[in-house]
């Protein structure tokens, strides 16, 4: 679900500060774009919703959530975006977010301890 390698190379590329900066960042307006695109039925922002979300995603490492929002942008492109399944977009977030921030608190202990 995680791709920690990436999210590891991001916080070196960073630094610690920075890095822990842009996750406060991309989980607040993650969590935004996910209401929204769940808030209703799939409308002409869903493709841009997607979009943002799966470039977040990359970065951070969300490997299932970022192939979910590129296979649901490019249904939306195509003009198909009935075909999304935005629960389960939503859902993976979710448990995405959740596996990040625990894993995140562990390294950090690991590392503390070091």
């Amino acid at each position: 679900m995680i791709d920690w390698t990436r999210a590891a190379a991001l916080r070196d590329e960073i630094g610690p500060d920075g890095f822990f900066e842009v996750v406060d960042l991309f989980l607040d307006e993650a969590d935004e774009a996910v209401a929204r695109i769940t808030a209703a039925r799939p409308g002409p922002g869903i493709e841009a919703d997607l979009h943002f979300l799966k470039g977040s995603a990359l970065n951070l490492g969300f490997e299932m959530l970022a192939r979910l929002c590129h296979e649901g942008e490019r249904a939306a492109a195509a003009g198909e975006a009935e075909r999304i399944d935005l629960g389960l977009v939503a859902s993976v977030y979710q448990q995405s977010r959740a596996a990040f921030l625990c894993g995140i608190a562990d390294r950090d202990e690991r590392r503390a301890a070091v």
